[in-house]
């Protein structure tokens, strides 16, 4: 069994102090010989060893214990006692399984007493004097010749009692001349690695058709990086453009625009949503509430006719007229297109729900206030007063708030009530229309 994502995620909760800790503890281990690597025998320790201690430890110990007289050295020989004393009784507990011991086999080892030994007798003084003469000289190698050699400078070297004042001078000396340099080289690596990762992608949906999966890969890639999401985000956006103004827009097209917006990780869905029309509604709604609560944007505006495709298609499936989706969809879009300003278009998808001959099935769909951009200020108050109810009800009898649709406006009420609002408004329209063209007349 892999316990890799779960792993990872605790991992990147860790605070900066936790993970440099086990960072230094692992090459301690590697570098003094403790840890083995696959097929190599030598060490009896590996680095799940570490991590597991890891593990143990910050979520034992308190908060305190890592942020008070806070000592990088005191905290790793700590560490290092500890997982002596887990060696020394051939007891690991398993971070994820209760009865799994990962010591079990070194019962039958004799030798693992001395890895013990070595533990125990890592002091404060001994791991310092590793932490300057291994690991502060290994990042120095990479730094340009004068820092490296200031630090091999005979003068430099440790006296027997321990660092004098002078020493621990030179030596922040030579640590901020590293972290600068390093934290230099890592700028110019990243914008290399943008830029790479920029041209790579662009080399790509310049020669092929960008699908789902692919998408979901690239996002994999860069999640980490807000701006590249952003870059990624825009060549997709003009890449799919560019794919619809050749063709129509496809399904495959569709569910790559939409995965970007909602950065939705779902493939398995976007393509079981293709032949079904509940799930079709369903990445609509999804995308509605995120029109809901979001200002007026172009993105928001992409992110609307994403909605109203997503609705067409439902229509379009064979089992829209079976599950009692056909209204739903209808109302949706009405009120889609009275967001955009499309006022006879919104009024027809309304005629249609008043016409259907289903509304007996119809009334088992109800309309979900949470998802819909603002409409008016009486239907949004009760609208909101409806959400209010099912946040209510769910804490108080414990439920599941998604679970529970509270039966205030049917599909077959909505579109009335939408449809009288449109046609007022649109005969409001027509009548300022006609007074201002007689004014112009006069």
């Amino acid at each position: 069994m892999s316990f890799s994502r779960a792993e990872i995620e605790l991992l990147n909760s860790w605070t900066p102090v936790q993970q440099i800790t086990y960072h230094i503890l692992r090459v301690f281990l590697k570098t003094v010989g403790l840890t083995y690597h696959c097929n190599n025998s030598a060490g009896i320790l590996c680095n799940y060893h570490i991590k597991t201690l890891m593990l143990w430890a910050c979520e034992l110990k308190s908060r305190s214990w890592w942020t008070d007289d806070l000592n990088l050295i005191r905290i790793c020989v700590e560490l290092l006692h500890t997982l002596a004393a887990w060696l020394s009784g051939t007891r690991c507990q398993h971070y994820f399984i209760n009865n799994c011991n990962l010591f079990e086999q070194l019962k039958k080892l004799h030798y693992f007493q001395v890895t013990v030994n070595e533990l125990f007798s890592v002091t404060r003084l001994l791991f310092c004097e590793w932490c300057i003469t291994s690991y502060i000289c290994e990042c120095a190698e990479l730094c340009p010749s004068n820092i490296f050699s200031f630090l091999h400078d005979s003068s430099f070297s440790i006296p027997r009692e321990g660092l004098q004042l002078h020493h621990v001078d030179c030596l922040q000396n030579i640590v901020m001349e590293i972290i600068v340099f390093r934290l230099q080289m890592s700028f110019k690596l990243k914008l290399k690695h943008m830029s790479l990762a920029r041209c790579t992608s662009l080399h790509i949906m310049s020669i092929f058709s960008l699908t789902l999966r692919l998408c979901l890969c690239w996002f994999y890639l860069i999640d980490t990086d807000p701006s590249q999401v952003m870059y990624f985000t825009a060549v997709v956006s003009l890449h799919v453009g560019r794919k619809t103004r050749q063709n129509s827009l496809t399904d495959e097209m569709l569910d790559v625009l939409a995965t970007t917006c909602l950065r939705s990780n779902d493939a398995r869905r976007c393509l079981n949503a293709r032949h079904s029309s509940v799930l079709s509604l369903s990445q609509a709604a999804t995308l509605m509430k995120v029109v809901a609560n979001s200002s007026c944007s172009t993105v928001q505006l992409i992110e609307i006719e994403l909605a109203k495709a997503y609705l067409f298609r439902t229509l379009r499936c064979k089992d829209s007229g079976s599950n009692s989706v056909y209204c739903l969809a209808n109302v949706y879009l009405a009120v889609l297109y009275y967001t955009t300003g499309q006022f006879q278009t919104a009024i027809y998808h309304c005629t249609l729900v008043m016409r259907s001959q289903c509304h007996a099935q119809c009334s088992s769909h109800v309309v979900q206030g949470e998802r819909l951009p603002s409409i008016g200020q009486q239907v949004d108050n009760i609208l909101g007063l409806v959400v209010l109810y099912k946040y209510i009800r769910a804490v108080a009898f414990n439920e599941e708030r998604e679970m529970h649709h509270v039966s205030v406006f049917t599909t077959e009420l909505f579109a009335h009530y939408l449809h009288i609002r449109f046609q007022l408004m649109t005969n409001c329209y027509h009548q300022r229309l006609q007074t201002s063209l007689a004014g112009e007349h006069e």
